[in-house]
């Protein structure tokens, strides 16, 4: 019986290590939407047809508070980036990048 109670324990403190640190490109891919959503409203519109169900349609707006307290969208990122990896970023935020 004592080792069921140590392999539990064990297994136990195993699933409490930290999450691995995010990839640069995660990093990157995290900070470049919160700087999209900090550019403006951002939407989704949905339109489906179910033979059960007929025509299904849905809207999702939404609107971030950075947006609404007029944040510039290139400040927002450098945060965000700082935030998640206590650097500055390397590269700016550059909407026309595709970033």
């Amino acid at each position: 019986m004592r080792p069921l109670i140590l392999i539990a324990g064990l297994l136990a403190l195993g699933a409490c290590t930290p999450p691995p640190p995010p990839t640069p490109q995660q990093v990157a891919a995290r900070c470049d939407e919160e700087a999209r959503r900090a550019a403006g409203p951002t939407g989704q519109v949905a339109v489906g047809v179910s033979s059960g169900r007929g025509v299904q349609t849905g809207i999702s707006i939404g609107v971030t508070d950075d947006y609404l307290r007029g944040r510039d969208p290139s400040t927002v990122h450098a945060e965000c980036y700082v935030r998640l990896t206590g650097a500055a970023p390397m590269i700016p935020y550059s909407p026309a990048l595709g970033r």
